[in-house]
């Protein structure tokens, strides 16, 4: 058995340093995320909370988890 696991360590570490060696030799140039990641970001939460934000204070919607005193119990009809 432990053969078979040294032969299966070993190739896992081949395939690490042959991935390591890819990358290290590859021309790094910035993709779309690079240039744009932190502004797309920054866009995506300010629409997040302008939305949020008028949804909390506009819509007139009222605050109050509780339905203790709000809910009535319908006539039972038979």
């Amino acid at each position: 058995m432990f053969p078979v696991a040294r032969a299966a360590l070993n190739l896992a570490a081949r395939g690490v340093q042959h991935t390591a060696v890819r990358q290290a030799h590859r021309k790094r140039e910035p993709d779309f995320h690079d240039k744009y990641g932190t502004m797309v970001l920054l866009g995506g939460a300010a629409v997040f909370a302008s939305v949020w934000g008028y949804v909390l204070t506009q819509l007139g919607i009222e605050w109050g988890l509780s339905p203790v005193g709000r809910v009535t119990p319908r006539e039972w009809r038979e």
